[in-house]
């Protein structure tokens, strides 16, 4: 029994210590969900995801998806001295939009997003 109650204290100790190293983290992942780059500003991540045809942008706060219905969002594309802006608008879990868009290794995009009343600028680099 004596072992027993050791071997328990034992285990409560060290999922108490594992779950405060877990707790230094930021409590999420930075990693992509969507396949896209994701940048992370203030706890909230930015997920972009940019195809020759669609720019999609996920929004994520500790981890869980923010409600963008009302967000809005402009993507600039830079590619050497040219330069592209792009309204984003919400579509169910994301900002989209379709179009054709300068998507290769070396564009530069930056992203001014306006969710529930917060302003964040949001950059990537594709590789």
């Amino acid at each position: 029994m004596k072992l027993i109650s050791t071997a328990l204290a034992l285990t409560l100790m060290l999922s108490g210590a594992v779950f405060a190293a877990d707790k230094h983290d930021h409590g999420h992942e930075d990693k992509p969900l969507h396949g896209g780059l994701v940048t992370e500003i203030k706890d909230v991540d930015y997920e972009l995801v940019a195809k020759p045809d669609v720019l999609q942008l996920y929004v994520r706060d500790h981890g869980k998806p923010v409600d963008v219905s009302k967000a809005t969002a402009k993507i600039t594309l830079l590619v050497g001295t040219d330069k592209q802006e792009v309204e984003l608008k919400p579509s169910g879990d994301k900002l989209e939009a379709k179009g054709s868009f300068k998507v290769t290794a070396g564009t530069k995009i930056v992203a001014q997003v306006n969710a529930a009343g917060k302003t964040a600028t949001a950059r990537f680099l594709l590789k």
